[in-house]
């Protein structure tokens, strides 16, 4: 439920976006008649037992796939061990670069593969917690470093208790939250003066706009120290942190942020 509402609090695909997407749409055949421009993020939710040609894109005459269907959009990947680990490999690539690439004997063709990766798992494989640690451990081994690595955030949703089900509190609606979003997207627009997110900046981005004050760097250290986390999970705390510090309207990145933004690399420290 989570993942389906994810399109409709980021903002709306540009001209050139809406373009990119109906093409992709109108070549594999998913083109609705009555509505010749998709003008909507695409939402893309593959079953498990999904093919690598199915997911990736391929075949005697190469047609895209799921992660090129889902460009500019949500490519949601249910019970995420359930997948071919050797599919779930060959995410890495698309997921760094924004393209695949399907290779033929005599020639390659790229397909646009800019997507969100939204994935959900179970504790355990039977769906429950388990009080051997071996058994979730297990679980989890079934998807690797690199990939999770690759993997923004990672949070724990808890189960909801009774009380709040029945409870009249009024949480965060996707109104208000569409308005964070598009306030912060707004920041990183004039920040680069193009359309590039802070979850694609470069080296040269997050020097000049994700710089660490001390306090940060020691914070950074002894969570580095601690989680043992790789270099690329580093960029990624500090693009993290970037981007929850635009959502507060702050012009430099704070312990706080910081702080939250390594909160967010729960598999991390359950490996």
């Amino acid at each position: 439920m989570i993942a389906k509402r994810i399109p409709t609090i980021i903002p709306p695909m540009s001209l050139e976006e809406a373009i990119e997407a109906t093409k992709i749409h109108s070549i594999t055949g998913l083109l609705d008649p009555d509505h010749p421009v998709v003008a909507t993020r695409p939402f893309r939710s593959p079953h498990h037992t999904i093919s690598d040609i199915g997911l990736l894109g391929g075949g005697v005459n190469p047609a895209p796939g799921e992660i090129s269907i889902a460009h500019h959009g949500v490519l949601f990947l249910d019970e995420l061990p359930e997948f071919s680990r050797y599919v779930l490999e060959m995410l890495r690539q698309p997921l760094e670069s924004g393209e695949v690439t399907v290779a033929r004997v005599h020639s390659s063709i790229k397909f646009p593969a800019r997507f969100m990766l939204v994935a959900a798992m179970n504790p355990t494989q039977s769906g429950h917690n388990a009080s051997d640690p071996s058994k979730r451990n297990k679980y989890l081994e079934k998807i690797s470093g690199p990939l999770l690595d690759r993997i923004d955030i990672h949070v724990e949703v808890p189960a909801v208790p009774y009380s709040e089900l029945t409870g009249k509190r009024q949480g965060t609606d996707s109104k208000t939250m569409r308005e964070q979003v598009h306030r912060a997207r707004d920041l990183q627009r004039k920040r680069f003066d193009n359309d590039t997110t802070n979850a694609r900046m470069d080296s040269k981005h997050l020097k000049a706009h994700a710089d660490l004050s001390d306090s940060c760097l020691l914070l950074m250290k002894q969570a580095m120290d601690e989680l043992g986390l790789s270099a690329r999970a580093y960029d990624k705390v500090r693009r993290v942190a970037r981007t929850i510090a635009d959502l507060e309207g702050a012009e430099k990145i704070n312990e706080n942020h910081l702080a939250e933004a390594v909160q967010y690399r729960l598999l991390d420290r359950k490996f």
